[in-house]
């Protein structure tokens, strides 16, 4: 991984999955000029999906949720670059690939300072031909291979000590060979390597919000999802020793 810094800005990137203009890919007009927009998704803002010369890509701008971001849409308090939300993302990231956790590699990340401010941007591996679960239970239902393996990739998730503080079926993807992928570690945080044996009060947080989410779902949309069975063979599969 490569470091660009310059006096309002820092750029962190994978120099192997990276060619162009450090300064001009994290700019969705760069992309459209190129012709190498393939598609977009609405949330807070517009990610755009871009074709790099090595990936898919999926560049996204940071942006603030709730009462406060109608106010202050994109701007957070500078205290150091490393504190910044796109780095510690985009280092989060890479921990997991390394760690053999199925996430989108990280490409490149930026934060750019204004004055006492800074605005953040990140570019990362678009996972191509897949769906969150939300999408795929509203159609079918799953088989228990699946969610023992949904859970295998939670257990290496905590297995890295990774906290995944908004860990719902919105950011659980299955692509086009059923392998599972877990998306959207902004706010997401590395805890303090412990020994326990048993699962941890943030790990059980991780997994309660889960539930809730399947629960919800459930009573919005009517996925096909059942707790007793469904659930039992998630937690069966996180239960087990996971070899990578």
């Amino acid at each position: 991984m490569k470091t660009y810094t310059s006096k309002k800005q820092t750029i962190w990137y994978d120099e192997a999955l990276l060619e162009g203009s450090l300064e001009q890919i994290f700019d969705p007009e760069y992309w459209h000029a190129s012709n190498k927009v393939i598609g977009a998704a609405q949330g807070r803002g517009t990610t755009w999906f871009v074709q790099t010369d090595r990936l898919p890509a999926a560049l996204r701008h940071y942006r603030r949720g709730g009462l406060f971001g109608k106010l202050v849409k994109d701007r957070y308090w500078f205290t150091q670059w490393h504190k910044t939300r796109s780095c510690e993302e985009f280092h989060l990231l890479q921990l997991l690939v390394e760690a053999g956790v199925n996430v989108p590699k990280p490409i490149a990340a930026r934060a750019k300072k204004h004055l006492l401010c800074y605005q953040a941007d990140i570019l990362t591996q678009k996972i191509e031909g897949a769906e969150d679960l939300v999408s795929i239970l509203q159609k079918q239902p799953l088989g228990t291979d699946i969610y023992q393996r949904i859970g295998q990739q939670i257990r290496l998730l905590h297995n890295a000590n990774v906290n995944h503080t908004d860990l719902n079926i919105h950011n659980i993807l299955l692509d086009k060979e059923n392998k599972v992928w877990i998306i959207d570690f902004d706010k997401c945080h590395q805890e303090p390597i412990r020994m326990e044996s048993n699962v941890t009060v943030w790990q059980k947080s991780n997994l309660d919000r889960l539930l809730r989410s399947f629960q919800k779902e459930l009573n919005k949309r009517g996925i096909n999802w059942q707790q007793s069975s469904d659930w039992a063979d998630l937690e069966f599969g996180y239960n087990q020793e996971v070899i990578i």
